[in-house]
This record gives C-alpha cells, structure tokens and sequence, in this order.
C-alpha cells in the first residue's frame, strides 16, 4: 500500500499526457451535443472520487450531476430516463456485474456512457462509448489508493479540458508536483493520537467531502477503526451531539468558500475537549494542525490530502497491529450484484 500510494504522482503524469488526446476528443463531443445532465455510478473507493467529480463538474460546468443507485437496474431492474444524459461509471477493474448492467441500461436508454477503469479490456469498458484509462499500472493491495487518486485526476483533466478554464488547465500541469510534496508532509502526530481510538469523525466539504469519505473508509479497511464521514455542514445536524473529549476529529478544510465553515466545526469541537486535527492548503505543521502544501488549485487540494493522508493511514495500520495490504475479509475485486 505504501508503495502503491507513493507511486500516484508518476503515474498520474504519465495518465495526463497519454489520455489527452481521448480527452480531446470525448469534449470535442460533448461540445457538439451538450448533456442535459451527468450521472455517475461506482461503488467503495470508486463513488468516493464520483463525489468528488459532482462537486467539480457542478461547479466549473454548471451541470447538474447524481449518483445513480446500482441496484435500481441490476435489482430492481428499473430502466432510468436517461436520454440526453452523460453516464460516468468508475470502477478499477470494471468487472462489477452490477456497474456492467446499469452502464448497459443507460447505454440503452440513449445516455453517453463515458467508463473511468483501470483494465482496458474489462466487461465495463467494452461497453461504453468512451474508455479513459486510469493508467495506475498494477495494483496489488487490496485497498485501492494510486488508482483512487488517478480516478480523480482522471475527472479533474475532463473538467479542466471541457471548461477551458486556464486556472484549471495551469493546475492539471502543477498536480503531479504538488503531489510529490503532499507525499513528503509528517502526519505522524495523528497516527500516534489515533493509535488506540475506536472512533472519529472525518469531516470536509464540497470539493473535500470525496476525501472525507475516502479517510474514513480506509481507516475502516486498514485500521480496523470505525470511523463516518460527514460534510462539515451535515454533521451540524445531529452527529455533533457525540463529539467531546475522547472522540477524535480529521477535518479537511478547503482552500475556497467552504474552508472557513469547515475550520470553524473543527475548532467547535476543540473546544468541546475532543482531539481534533485540521489541515488546509499551505497549513504548517503545529499543535493539531497536519502540513499540507498549497494547492495548484481548490480542485487539486482532495488529491493533496489524500495522498499525504494514506502515508499516515498506513503508518498507522502497522501501528496498530494491521497488514494494510492485506485487511480481513475483503477482496481486491469485488463483484457485487
């Protein structure tokens, strides 16, 4: 995992420079006949960057995009209205049954259906219209991470080519650095104050509630440490009533309009005497606050902190008596119906 996780800036450049031209051209499409709407469709590591990539399309395209359900056409065998629509479905080894037949259906009921994977030639690739390859190269830990960053970063050339924003197209060429130095930053602060947890909360927003989701499953998966994800918002509404001392808080603040709110919450739970940490784009490393380096771009701060989080999440594992290569029970792919 360690090495895996290590290797995502490398490979990460090398996906940018050989999925422009499939890029190009899927805009190129997508300019000639405008979706009405995006719907993604994943499960596990996979929807977590599907979140991210609706706050990133909605916000830099304007275009309204869900979270299809996989069990409403694999189970309940419903065929979605999805003419005119764009369908992203994500998955490292397309081989989901679930994910094949709902990209099947959309397929059918006159949706684009654009297919983020890592194995070329897997079920779901053969059926979409457009294939842009993850280009992790092998992975062999269970829990998925250079092929969960290349996932997003898979989302975040889409975007930035379809929008043709310079800022954002500038940051694309900035990300595989600014990784670099996301992958150097010492979170051993929150590996020694989580050794011995049971719980926490991992809060963000926006952009960030990806990253939220991601740290709380890999805590899960790795750690064996039962941790939630909520928005920095959500958590407001009920969850907070559990926070004080002895309940332990990651929070990832944005370097945009929500990171401020999401800064607050945290200091709210200080406050309440729970161990908190906080980071943020450009943050240095002191008492309950975990270094990050500035970002290229908002869009580009859940890659940072992800990638510095699963260093730590890691160390932590092996802290904490766990093989994170290889977690209890699971599979490294998973063929859910």
């Amino acid at each position: 995992m360690h090495a895996e996780a290590q290797e995502a800036a490398d490979a990460i450049a090398r996906q940018f420079a050989a999925n422009a031209p499939v890029i190009d051209a899927l805009v190129q499409r997508l300019k000639q006949s405008p979706p009405a709407f995006i719907v993604t469709c994943a499960r596990g590591s996979s929807d977590h960057a599907a979140t991210y990539g609706k706050y990133l399309f909605e916000t830099t395209l304007g275009l309204v995009t869900a979270s299809a359900s996989p069990s409403v056409g694999s189970v309940y065998a419903v065929r979605p209205h999805l003419q005119g629509a764009l369908f992203i479905a994500i998955s490292q080894s397309g081989k989901s049954p679930d994910l094949v037949r709902n990209a099947e259906i959309a397929r059918a009921g006159g949706a684009l259906v654009v297919a983020l994977v890592n194995v070329e030639d897997s079920p779901l690739a053969q059926i979409a219209d457009t294939v842009i390859p993850l280009r992790a190269g092998p992975e062999k830990s269970v829990a998925a991470t250079k092929s969960y960053l290349c996932s997003l970063a898979a989302l975040l050339q889409l975007a930035a080519r379809w929008s043709g924003d310079a800022k954002l197209l500038a940051a694309v060429d900035a990300l595989p650095d600014a990784l670099r130095e996301a992958w150097k930053q010492d979170w051993s602060p929150l590996v020694e104050g989580l050794k011995d947890a049971r719980n926490l909360f991992v809060v963000g927003r926006g952009l960030g509630l990806g990253a939220a989701q991601e740290a709380a499953l890999k805590f899960k998966e790795t750690c064996g440490l039962h941790a939630e994800a909520f928005s920095s918002a959500e958590v407001k509404h009920g969850p907070m009533a559990i926070v004080g001392p002895g309940f332990p808080v990651l929070a990832f603040a944005q370097d945009d309009d929500t990171g401020s709110g999401t800064a607050a919450v945290a200091e709210e739970f200080r406050a309440r005497g729970a161990p908190v940490w906080l980071t943020w784009p450009g943050a240095v490393a002191r008492e309950g606050v975990l270094p990050m380096p500035l970002a290229p771009h908002p869009a580009c701060t859940p890659l940072l902190a992800v990638q510095s989080f699963y260093k730590a999440v890691n160390a932590l594992a092996v802290t904490r008596g766990h093989n994170p290569d290889v977690p209890p029970h699971l599979n490294k792919v998973t063929e859910t119906v």
